[in-house]
């Protein structure tokens, strides 16, 4: 056990300062929550205070930058010289889900960057002629692409469902790029033959659409659909989540991107073998078919109402982490943890930075 003096819970510490005093200067109404935690091997016990949902509903601006084969938008926020931390969303929705947690962390001293996933909000590909592809090994190469573009040598990761996926993959692939990393629903790498392998029927009930879009009627349906249809999954997945129509409103205008439709329905398609990856990936794809252990320090996040991934007591995949692990509950949360739990998120970002 660490003394509460030690280094790291020294900077922890400071951090917890300098958010808290952020805090209070821009929200005046907290709630109370709580989340219980099954330590894999390390665990400890603090309560948290959850920024009332909505405190924000907007970034300042959005950048562009050439990175790879996209020029991406990004929001930005907190001092030039802070350590990154890269907030990654998932599907369906977009930077918005961060919109509470990255003014936390730019109080706290970091440098947070949001991107909009390939397809997503602002971001547009370079070349028409560029594969619109949806496999998971690209939208890390996005990520690391746009790190490359702002001369980000290394980041703290943080997100959920795509987001985490892809945070995983960086972590586990390319660990001199990330210094920590903070993962709702665990570990997410795929691997396309355990894909192949059908799950009990009340889980692939929570996949339906991955089917749906797996055919030609559920493509041009989700066209015609895309906003009540990302209304029905956000309402499906996270059951406790009271968001309003203005919340949803601000995050639906990024599925009117020119490649959102191809990119989603290829991701779902690919990972049911359904498309092709493309071949000059291969390679990528064959390192994350073989479930690489992940070396950087993680603390893994399930919501308890989350509709669509369980919560776990995160021994499953305790083993696919080799660093320091914690693994956490969070109450009430569904699977947009970070919009639906800011606070929680927040702190599990500042935390696992302490363990770096």
């Amino acid at each position: 056990m660490e003394n509460d003096n030690t280094p790291q819970q020294n900077k922890y510490d400071r951090r917890r300062f300098l958010y808290t005093a952020g805090i209070a200067l821009a929200a005046s109404e907290l709630l109370h929550t709580g989340y219980a935690e099954a330590g894999t091997k390390s665990a400890s016990t603090t309560d948290i205070q959850l920024v009332k949902k909505g405190n924000h509903t907007s970034f300042d601006s959005i950048k562009q930058i050439d990175a790879g084969v996209l020029n991406i938008g990004y929001a930005e926020a907190g001092p030039a010289n802070g350590t990154v931390v890269m907030l990654l969303h998932g599907w369906p929705y977009d930077i918005h889900s961060f919109v509470d947690v990255a003014p936390l962390l730019a109080s706290a001293g970091y440098r947070v960057i949001v991107p909009y996933l390939r397809g997503h909000g602002t971001t547009r590909f370079l070349s028409e002629e560029t594969f619109r592809n949806g496999q998971q090994s690209v939208v890390a190469l996005d990520i690391i692409a746009l790190m490359d573009a702002l001369k980000i040598k290394k980041a703290i990761f943080a997100g959920y469902d795509w987001g985490a996926r892809t945070a995983n993959i960086i972590a586990a692939l390319w660990p001199e790029r990330c210094k920590a990393m903070v993962s709702v629903s665990g570990y997410l790498i795929n691997n396309l033959e355990r894909n192949k392998l059908p799950l009990s029927p009340k889980a692939e009930w929570g996949w339906w659409y991955q089917y749906y879009f797996s055919t030609a009627r559920g493509q041009a349906g989700y066209e015609a659909n895309r906003h009540d249809f990302g209304k029905l999954i956000w309402k499906n997945v996270s059951p406790k989540w009271d968001f309003d129509e203005a919340t949803f409103d601000r995050t639906a205008a990024a599925f009117d991107n020119p490649d959102y439709i191809s990119i989603v329905i290829h991701n779902y398609r690919w990972r049911l073998s359904l498309a092709p990856g493309d071949p000059q990936y291969d390679y990528l794809e064959d390192q994350l078919a073989k479930g690489p252990v992940i070396k950087v320090p993680t603390i893994t996040i399930d919501g308890d109402s989350d509709g669509v991934a369980p919560a776990t007591d995160g021994t499953a995949y305790a083993g696919k982490f080799s660093g320091k692990h914690i693994h956490r509950i969070i109450k009430g949360a569904g699977h947009n943890l970070p919009q639906e739990a800011p606070q929680a998120f927040t702190d599990a970002i500042i935390e696992v930075d302490s363990y770096a």
